[in-house]
């Protein structure tokens, strides 16, 4: 199964799942019924006209439907979008992949409930495996009908890791030709790609310039990653430099690094507190790439009214971080390593996993055990028994035993698909042998 197969089994084209959409042009002032806070001050904009807080459109919300299943909740999409830009978020970016296939259809129905000049729509040509010329053609004139627009604002080859990787998937079909002359007849404004892999790959991408004339590129960056990047990926502050030496706008995705950087272990925590104890833990993360002048955008998978209004705090009159806040930061990155943390961002690319296992969720509470102080570390520790006692029922119950890590027989289909080039068995072999080590009373 390659990256296309996968995507295919999981849902690429998938009829829409989306329940409870609202009528167009119904409207309502969203900002009077949350409930919750009043936001007020100008969005950043480090470029004129977009907002610097972006809309990560890979994890909108869910609820169950009749059929048990979980689908997309169209009115809690609704909501979002129009609280969203009401306050200045102007960027939406999704792709045909995301949600099983539904992400573009639940982020249409949102936007084209709003005039087209109060949007940019940022969507991806993801062809994750050798495609024809036709097969990427369908793709990108689907996304076009799906938002009922003439044309898409940022358009990115999606997740290149190589050169190699870029000419098999999009370099010999022809399409980069096809997609530069749409460029040039206005149908799509903006060219770049997005980026996962090593240097070399990135230097080659960067090659392409001179022909291509990249006008934006989409990288991973945070506090984490600009010294300490996960896997095979290249550490970020290379990837800004080369970027703004080149003058090309940055797009910045995982500015939380999938929401690790929200959960830092309690002991970091307390440092981030000391100093602004107001602030929450995440806003750190996005002020520290929000002071980066070369940064166009930074996206943010904001699943609940809570996420965006604390986002929006933060980038609404933003104060952007000095040369010593940033320091701080790389100190706090310095001391995270230490950790024993699996670099995870619950992209859910691995899944589904064809022998059932709950890969994103074994890391995700094996991460938080972490991060929380209740790993168990020896039988020397304090509170032994119970700790452990406490660690293994929680486990049971986040993680049916048949979806548990034990599970895994090292096949290696989801190694290819994780963009953080994580050895996905090796991590599910040692929280197995955690586990047992836990059972057996041996640790």
């Amino acid at each position: 199964m390659d990256r296309r197969e996968f995507l295919k089994s999981a849902g690429l084209g998938a009829a829409a799942l989306g329940v409870a959409a609202c009528a167009p042009g119904a409207v309502k002032d969203t900002a009077a019924d949350t409930g919750n806070k009043d936001l007020h001050g100008e969005m950043l904009q480090n470029f004129p006209g977009i907002g610097t807080l972006g809309y990560g459109c890979m994890r909108w919300p869910t609820v169950k439907g009749e059929d048990g299943k979980d689908h997309i909740n169209q009115e809690e999409v609704n909501r979002l979008v129009d609280f969203a830009l009401a306050h200045g978020v102007n960027y939406f970016d999704t792709s045909p992949v995301y949600l099983g296939g539904d992400s573009e259809r639940a982020t249409a129905e949102a936007l084209n409930r709003h005039p087209r000049e109060e949007w940019l729509l940022a969507t991806k040509l993801s062809m994750f495996g050798p495609s024809s010329f036709d097969d990427c053609v369908r793709m990108y004139r689907r996304s076009l009908e799906i938002f009922k627009t003439d044309h898409i604002d940022y358009y990115l080859l999606h997740a290149i890791s190589d050169l190699d990787d870029y000419k098999r998937r999009f370099e010999n079909s022809g399409i980069v030709d096809f997609l530069v002359k749409e460029r040039e007849a206005g149908r799509i404004r903006h060219l770049g790609f997005s980026f996962h892999g090593h240097q070399k790959g990135f230097d080659d991408m960067m090659a392409l310039h001179d022909k291509y004339h990249w006008d934006f590129v989409q990288i991973q960056m945070n506090y984490m990653d600009w010294e300490h990047p996960s896997g095979r990926n290249t550490r970020a502050d290379y990837l800004y430099q080369e970027l703004d030496k080149r003058e090309i706008p940055i797009v910045i995705m995982e500015p939380l690094r999938g929401g690790a950087l929200a959960e830092i272990p309690a002991q970091l925590t307390d440092q981030l507190k000391a100093r602004e104890p107001e602030r929450s833990v995440a806003s750190w993360a996005f002020r520290y790439v929000g002071s980066f002048p070369r940064v166009m955008c930074a996206l943010s998978g904001m699943t609940y009214m809570e996420h965006l209004q604390d986002n929006l705090e933060t980038f609404l009159d933003f104060k952007p971080l000095d040369d010593e806040g940033k320091k701080f930061l790389i100190g706090i990155a310095d001391q995270m390593v230490k950790y024993p943390l699996v670099s995870c961002t619950g992209c859910q690319y691995c899944m589904p996993c064809p022998y059932g296992i709950n890969i994103p969720g074994i890391f995700k509470f094996y991460n938080d055990n972490v991060t929380a102080g209740t790993y168990v570390v020896s039988k020397e520790q304090e509170g032994y028994a119970r700790m452990r006692r406490k660690y293994l029922l929680a486990y049971n119950e986040a993680i049916p035993t048949v979806r548990q890590a034990d599970h895994c027989i090292a096949c290696g289909r989801c190694e290819s698909l994780c963009p953080q080039n994580i050895r996905i068995p090796r991590e599910l072999r040692r929280i197995d042998a955690y586990i047992e080590s836990l059972k057996q009373e041996t640790l």
